[in-house]
């Protein structure tokens, strides 16, 4: 149950409005948007009486249910879009943002290399997974924390933001320095781990599972929002269906729809999508088309070579080529990259 209050009521009686409901066992959420100004009910509200409720307070406008669990998350409560500021890079409208970098990072010279040319090619955030979850047990595990000592160093030197994945909830005090901490695939039902990130005071980036509804993705986002950290940005990277000649299947519906349910960014990640790296340019183009926020695209400079997915990583060269194109169909769409 969300309701929207009257503009510009005095703060002492929003916070006198919300003290009354939490006083009956609700948790509430409160809203601060352009245009208005709303207060979300969590709990039973079945047995409110919603027209009691409007009628009996001087600063409610009006008041309605909202059927779907998510409610921090919902459009519904929040219509602005919010937009992720992060080492002076924005995510979310107006925006086509491009992470891009290695699947791993395997070396400083290696990371750096690529940082410096995805920097040159006006790549905005710079990905490496330090810590790697693979299916095989005697696959490559990634450099761990040596991989994040790293990425911190690059960092310092490029000035690039970095985002990487963290895998459990006592690693936390390892991303301390990492600016947008990811949550994969595999962690998405994490519940323990989600409500760790939902701790911290930096993004979170957020993976669709493999084989999760986007229903399922925006209640694990919930989780996250309703521990303090509104910074979440949703990523669509492929699910798994019957189709083989591909390693996933891009949803691309779920972004046009998570753009309607949610206030969050949403960007898609072709790499992970598809597989192929033949495919991940015109993808790429694809959800700036359908209106994501960004893209995460991995690079490499020899993919042939690379410890992990080497075969769905862009060299440099074709990753600057994708982003001149981007160029021009981003200020077709009015986004700046």
């Amino acid at each position: 149950m969300v309701f929207i209050l009257y503009p510009n009521v005095k703060k002492e009686k929003i916070d006198s409005f919300i003290s009354g409901w939490e006083q009956k066992g609700f948790s509430t959420i409160l809203s601060i948007g352009t245009e208005h100004t709303a207060v979300c009910l969590i709990g039973n509200t079945a047995e409110v009486d919603l027209d009691h409720a409007v009628q009996t307070s001087e600063i409610v406008s009006y008041g309605k249910r909202i059927t779907e669990q998510y409610k921090a998350v919902n459009r519904t409560v929040h219509e602005d879009n919010t937009i992720i500021r992060v080492g002076g890079v924005s995510v979310g409208e107006g925006y086509f943002t491009v992470i891009s970098g290695p699947c791993s990072v395997e070396s400083e010279e290696q990371i750096l290399e690529i940082a410096l040319s995805v920097q040159k090619s006006d790549a905005k955030i710079l990905r490496g997974g330090a810590f790697k979850p693979r299916s095989s047990p005697y696959a490559f595990q990634g450099r761990q924390a040596q991989g994040l000592e790293m990425l911190k160093t690059v960092k310092r030197k490029t000035g690039l933001p970095i985002v990487s994945e963290i895998m459990n909830q006592t690693q936390i005090e390892l991303f301390e320095e990492i600016d947008i901490v990811q949550i994969g695939a595999r962690n998405m039902q994490n519940f323990d781990l989600l409500k760790e990130v939902g701790k911290l005071k930096k993004p979170v980036l957020l993976k669709r599972g493999l084989a999760n509804t986007i229903d399922e993705l925006l209640m694990s986002a919930e989780y996250i929002v309703s521990a303090g950290n509104g910074q979440v940005i949703l990523c669509e990277r492929g699910i798994r269906t019957f189709e083989t000649m591909t390693r996933n299947t891009l949803d691309l519906s779920a972004v046009v729809l998570l753009k309607q349910k949610t206030h969050l960014p949403v960007i898609a990640d072709p790499s992970h999508a598809s597989g192929i790296r033949s495919l991940v340019p015109p993808l790429a183009k694809a959800a700036l088309a359908v209106g994501a926020d960004g893209i995460m695209v991995e690079t490499h400079n020899n993919p042939a070579k690379a410890l992990c997915d080497g075969a769905q990583s862009l060299d440099l060269n074709q990753f600057e080529n994708l982003m001149d194109e981007l160029k021009i169909r981003a200020a077709v769409e009015k986004k700046e990259i």
